[in-house]
Protein backbone atom coordinates (compact mmCIF):
# COMPACT_ATOMS: atom_id res chain seq x y z
CA UNK A 1 0.00 0.00 0.00
CA UNK A 2 1.22 3.78 -0.63
CA UNK A 3 3.56 5.25 2.08
CA UNK A 4 1.02 8.04 2.59
CA UNK A 5 -0.74 5.54 5.14
CA UNK A 6 2.33 3.50 6.42
CA UNK A 7 2.13 -0.49 6.63
CA UNK A 8 -1.49 -1.51 5.69
CA UNK A 9 -3.90 -2.96 8.21
CA UNK A 10 -6.38 -3.61 6.05
CA UNK A 11 -5.59 -6.27 4.02
CA UNK A 12 -8.32 -8.37 3.05
CA UNK A 13 -10.80 -6.49 5.99
CA UNK A 14 -14.79 -6.50 4.57
CA UNK A 15 -15.63 -3.10 4.41
CA UNK A 16 -19.59 -1.98 3.64
CA UNK A 17 -19.94 1.76 2.52
CA UNK A 18 -23.25 3.45 2.51
CA UNK A 19 -23.68 6.24 -0.52
CA UNK A 20 -20.68 4.97 -2.54
CA UNK A 21 -22.11 5.76 -5.80
CA UNK A 22 -20.30 9.25 -6.31
CA UNK A 23 -18.63 11.93 -4.55
CA UNK A 24 -17.06 10.58 -0.80
CA UNK A 25 -18.06 7.29 -0.90
CA UNK A 26 -16.78 6.22 -3.81
CA UNK A 27 -13.24 7.67 -3.44
CA UNK A 28 -13.22 6.22 -0.16
CA UNK A 29 -14.18 2.86 -2.11
CA UNK A 30 -11.64 2.89 -4.21
CA UNK A 31 -8.57 3.49 -1.99
CA UNK A 32 -9.97 0.93 0.43
CA UNK A 33 -9.88 -1.36 -2.76
CA UNK A 34 -6.40 -0.06 -3.46
CA UNK A 35 -5.55 -1.13 -0.10
CA UNK A 36 -6.25 -4.57 -0.19
CA UNK A 37 -9.68 -4.33 1.44
CA UNK A 38 -12.57 -6.50 0.31
CA UNK A 39 -15.61 -3.89 -0.39
CA UNK A 40 -19.24 -3.92 -0.24
CA UNK A 41 -20.86 -0.50 -2.27
CA UNK A 42 -24.13 0.68 -1.21
CA UNK A 43 -26.36 3.45 -2.73
CA UNK A 44 -29.80 3.91 -4.51
CA UNK A 45 -27.72 4.00 -8.03
CA UNK A 46 -27.31 1.09 -9.51
CA UNK A 47 -25.71 1.85 -12.66
CA UNK A 48 -23.17 4.10 -11.07
CA UNK A 49 -22.71 1.55 -8.40
CA UNK A 50 -21.26 -0.44 -11.19
CA UNK A 51 -19.20 2.19 -12.68
CA UNK A 52 -17.80 2.82 -9.08
CA UNK A 53 -17.35 -1.44 -8.43
CA UNK A 54 -14.93 -1.49 -11.92
CA UNK A 55 -12.67 1.03 -11.11
CA UNK A 56 -12.63 -0.40 -7.36
CA UNK A 57 -11.47 -3.72 -9.47
CA UNK A 58 -8.78 -1.40 -11.70
CA UNK A 59 -7.43 -0.06 -8.40
CA UNK A 60 -7.23 -3.38 -6.92
CA UNK A 61 -5.15 -4.63 -9.65
CA UNK A 62 -3.34 -1.72 -9.72
CA UNK A 63 -1.60 -2.20 -6.07
CA UNK A 64 -0.31 -5.48 -6.78
CA UNK A 65 -1.42 -7.13 -3.92
CA UNK A 66 -2.83 -10.85 -3.85
CA UNK A 67 -5.22 -10.07 -0.79
CA UNK A 68 -8.27 -8.43 -0.93
CA UNK A 69 -10.13 -7.91 -4.33
CA UNK A 70 -13.39 -8.86 -3.11
CA UNK A 71 -16.37 -6.83 -4.64
CA UNK A 72 -20.23 -6.52 -4.48
CA UNK A 73 -22.50 -3.96 -5.14
CA UNK A 74 -26.00 -3.69 -3.49
CA UNK A 75 -28.80 -1.21 -3.90
CA UNK A 76 -29.52 0.80 -0.55
CA UNK A 77 -31.83 3.22 0.52
CA UNK A 78 -31.15 4.33 3.87
CA UNK A 79 -34.07 6.41 4.50
CA UNK A 80 -36.29 3.21 4.04
CA UNK A 81 -35.80 0.90 7.42
CA UNK A 82 -37.01 -2.17 5.13
CA UNK A 83 -34.18 -1.55 3.11
CA UNK A 84 -31.56 -1.43 5.88
CA UNK A 85 -33.34 -4.65 7.69
CA UNK A 86 -33.47 -6.85 4.77
CA UNK A 87 -29.43 -5.89 3.97
CA UNK A 88 -27.71 -8.46 5.76
CA UNK A 89 -29.23 -11.61 4.08
CA UNK A 90 -28.25 -10.17 1.27
CA UNK A 91 -24.82 -9.93 1.41
CA UNK A 92 -22.46 -12.18 -0.50
CA UNK A 93 -21.28 -15.22 1.86
CA UNK A 94 -17.84 -13.92 2.08
CA UNK A 95 -19.43 -10.83 4.28
CA UNK A 96 -21.70 -12.37 6.22
CA UNK A 97 -20.92 -11.68 9.74
CA UNK A 98 -17.57 -10.88 8.55
CA UNK A 99 -17.93 -7.13 7.96
CA UNK A 100 -15.07 -5.30 9.52
CA UNK A 101 -15.42 -1.81 9.16
CA UNK A 102 -18.71 0.39 8.43
CA UNK A 103 -18.33 3.87 6.47
CA UNK A 104 -21.82 5.49 7.10
CA UNK A 105 -21.32 8.22 4.42
CA UNK A 106 -24.99 8.65 3.19
CA UNK A 107 -26.33 12.04 3.12
CA UNK A 108 -27.62 15.09 1.95
CA UNK A 109 -28.47 18.88 1.98
CA UNK A 110 -31.91 20.33 0.36
CA UNK A 111 -32.04 24.17 -0.07
CA UNK A 112 -30.60 27.36 1.86
CA UNK A 113 -34.51 28.06 3.18
CA UNK A 114 -34.89 29.98 6.50
CA UNK A 115 -36.59 28.89 9.69
CA UNK A 116 -40.20 28.99 8.20
CA UNK A 117 -40.14 28.69 4.55
CA UNK A 118 -38.56 25.23 4.89
CA UNK A 119 -40.41 22.28 3.27
CA UNK A 120 -41.36 19.42 5.85
CA UNK A 121 -40.84 16.88 2.92
CA UNK A 122 -37.20 18.64 2.81
CA UNK A 123 -37.06 18.27 6.63
CA UNK A 124 -38.02 14.51 6.74
CA UNK A 125 -35.94 13.18 3.52
CA UNK A 126 -32.81 15.03 5.43
CA UNK A 127 -33.33 14.05 8.85
CA UNK A 128 -34.71 10.01 7.24
CA UNK A 129 -31.74 10.09 5.46
CA UNK A 130 -28.53 11.72 7.75
CA UNK A 131 -29.93 10.85 11.35
CA UNK A 132 -32.83 7.89 10.79
CA UNK A 133 -30.37 5.98 8.04
CA UNK A 134 -27.06 6.43 9.81
CA UNK A 135 -29.20 5.09 13.47
CA UNK A 136 -30.27 1.85 11.38
CA UNK A 137 -26.92 1.04 9.63
CA UNK A 138 -25.28 1.32 13.19
CA UNK A 139 -27.58 -0.71 14.99
CA UNK A 140 -27.67 -3.42 12.41
CA UNK A 141 -23.67 -3.89 12.57
CA UNK A 142 -23.01 -2.75 16.23
CA UNK A 143 -23.94 -6.05 17.77
CA UNK A 144 -22.46 -8.11 15.42
CA UNK A 145 -19.41 -5.90 15.95
CA UNK A 146 -19.72 -6.62 19.95
CA UNK A 147 -20.56 -10.47 19.74
CA UNK A 148 -16.99 -10.50 17.62
CA UNK A 149 -15.34 -8.21 19.91
CA UNK A 150 -13.84 -5.60 17.31
CA UNK A 151 -15.14 -3.25 14.39
CA UNK A 152 -14.82 -0.12 12.99
CA UNK A 153 -17.70 2.63 12.44
CA UNK A 154 -17.17 5.35 10.94
CA UNK A 155 -19.51 8.08 10.61
CA UNK A 156 -19.35 11.00 7.91
CA UNK A 157 -20.71 14.04 9.96
CA UNK A 158 -19.64 18.08 9.19
CA UNK A 159 -18.34 20.75 10.53
CA UNK A 160 -22.18 21.57 10.10
CA UNK A 161 -22.47 19.36 13.32
CA UNK A 162 -19.78 21.55 15.02
CA UNK A 163 -21.51 25.38 14.16
CA UNK A 164 -24.41 25.98 12.49
CA UNK A 165 -24.82 28.50 10.04
CA UNK A 166 -27.81 30.30 8.37
CA UNK A 167 -29.50 28.75 5.59
CA UNK A 168 -28.30 25.58 7.02
CA UNK A 169 -30.75 24.96 9.95
CA UNK A 170 -32.46 21.27 8.96
CA UNK A 171 -28.97 20.02 7.90
CA UNK A 172 -27.05 21.34 10.57
CA UNK A 173 -29.38 19.69 13.59
CA UNK A 174 -29.16 16.25 11.34
CA UNK A 175 -25.68 16.64 11.35
CA UNK A 176 -25.19 18.31 15.44
CA UNK A 177 -27.40 14.46 15.65
CA UNK A 178 -25.15 12.45 13.89
CA UNK A 179 -22.09 13.70 16.35
CA UNK A 180 -24.65 13.38 19.32
CA UNK A 181 -25.17 10.02 18.80
CA UNK A 182 -21.33 9.30 17.72
CA UNK A 183 -20.16 10.31 20.85
CA UNK A 184 -22.87 8.21 22.53
CA UNK A 185 -21.97 5.04 21.30
CA UNK A 186 -18.21 5.78 21.81
CA UNK A 187 -19.24 5.98 25.22
CA UNK A 188 -21.29 2.74 25.48
CA UNK A 189 -18.14 0.41 23.62
CA UNK A 190 -15.57 2.10 25.51
CA UNK A 191 -14.98 -1.10 27.21
CA UNK A 192 -14.51 -3.02 24.00
CA UNK A 193 -12.28 -3.02 20.99
CA UNK A 194 -14.78 -1.54 18.68
CA UNK A 195 -13.76 1.40 17.35
CA UNK A 196 -16.07 4.83 16.89
CA UNK A 197 -14.91 7.97 14.35
CA UNK A 198 -16.31 10.37 13.42
CA UNK A 199 -14.59 12.23 10.29
CA UNK A 200 -16.15 15.94 9.96
CA UNK A 201 -15.65 17.64 6.71
CA UNK A 202 -15.91 21.50 5.68
CA UNK A 203 -16.46 22.62 2.31
CA UNK A 204 -16.14 19.85 -0.38
CA UNK A 205 -16.70 19.80 -3.74
CA UNK A 206 -18.10 16.58 -3.59
CA UNK A 207 -20.21 14.97 -6.79
CA UNK A 208 -23.67 16.10 -6.74
CA UNK A 209 -23.39 17.24 -3.15
CA UNK A 210 -24.38 21.24 -4.14
CA UNK A 211 -26.49 20.17 -6.96
CA UNK A 212 -28.82 18.66 -4.81
CA UNK A 213 -28.67 21.46 -2.10
CA UNK A 214 -29.28 23.94 -5.62
CA UNK A 215 -32.06 21.79 -6.67
CA UNK A 216 -30.25 20.95 -9.79
CA UNK A 217 -29.33 24.79 -10.68
CA UNK A 218 -25.29 24.01 -11.40
CA UNK A 219 -24.30 27.73 -11.45
CA UNK A 220 -25.66 28.58 -8.20
CA UNK A 221 -23.92 25.14 -6.96
CA UNK A 222 -20.77 26.41 -8.13
CA UNK A 223 -20.73 29.98 -7.01
CA UNK A 224 -20.60 27.83 -3.42
CA UNK A 225 -16.51 27.60 -4.45
CA UNK A 226 -15.86 30.43 -6.13
CA UNK A 227 -12.78 31.84 -4.67
CA UNK A 228 -11.11 28.78 -3.23
CA UNK A 229 -10.08 25.54 -3.40
CA UNK A 230 -12.51 23.52 -1.57
CA UNK A 231 -11.82 19.82 -0.44
CA UNK A 232 -12.26 17.04 -3.03
CA UNK A 233 -13.85 13.63 -2.18
CA UNK A 234 -10.10 11.67 -2.30
CA UNK A 235 -8.78 14.50 0.63
CA UNK A 236 -11.65 13.65 2.54
CA UNK A 237 -11.22 10.16 1.73
CA UNK A 238 -7.49 9.84 2.45
CA UNK A 239 -8.45 10.94 5.90
CA UNK A 240 -11.19 7.82 5.93
CA UNK A 241 -8.86 5.02 4.83
CA UNK A 242 -6.05 6.80 7.38
CA UNK A 243 -8.15 6.47 10.26
CA UNK A 244 -9.45 3.40 9.54
CA UNK A 245 -5.55 2.00 9.18
CA UNK A 246 -4.55 3.24 12.94
CA UNK A 247 -2.91 0.32 15.10
CA UNK A 248 -6.01 -1.54 16.61
CA UNK A 249 -5.11 0.07 20.04
CA UNK A 250 -5.49 3.52 18.36
CA UNK A 251 -9.09 5.20 17.71
CA UNK A 252 -9.10 8.44 16.10
CA UNK A 253 -12.61 9.96 17.79
CA UNK A 254 -13.16 13.29 15.97
CA UNK A 255 -11.43 14.76 12.67
CA UNK A 256 -12.39 18.27 11.42
CA UNK A 257 -11.22 18.81 7.85
CA UNK A 258 -10.92 22.43 6.43
CA UNK A 259 -9.72 23.85 2.72
CA UNK A 260 -7.20 25.74 4.02
CA UNK A 261 -9.38 28.77 2.77
CA UNK A 262 -11.76 27.76 5.31
CA UNK A 263 -11.73 28.69 9.13
CA UNK A 264 -15.47 27.57 10.13
CA UNK A 265 -19.37 27.36 8.57
CA UNK A 266 -19.61 31.25 8.67
CA UNK A 267 -17.51 31.28 5.41
CA UNK A 268 -19.74 29.41 3.44
CA UNK A 269 -22.62 30.81 4.44
CA UNK A 270 -22.40 34.41 2.68
CA UNK A 271 -22.31 32.62 -0.40
CA UNK A 272 -25.32 30.22 0.67
CA UNK A 273 -27.66 33.13 1.57
CA UNK A 274 -26.93 35.30 -1.15
CA UNK A 275 -28.16 32.85 -3.27
CA UNK A 276 -31.54 32.36 -1.53
CA UNK A 277 -32.21 35.93 -2.22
Amino acid sequence: MSSLFGPSRLQDKVVLITGASGGIGAATAILFARAGANVILTARRASALSTIQSRCVEAHNSSGLECGGLFQSLTLDVSKSNDISHLASRLPSWAKDKVDILVNNAGLVLGVEKVGEIEEEEVNVMIDTNVKGLIGMTQLFINQFKQRGSGHIIQIGSVAGVEAYPGGSIYCATKYAVRAFTSALRKEVVDTKIRITEIQPGLVASEGFSLTRFRGDQQKADQVYSGLQPLSSEDVAEEIVWAANRPAHVQIAESLIFPTNQAGPRDVARPLLDQSK
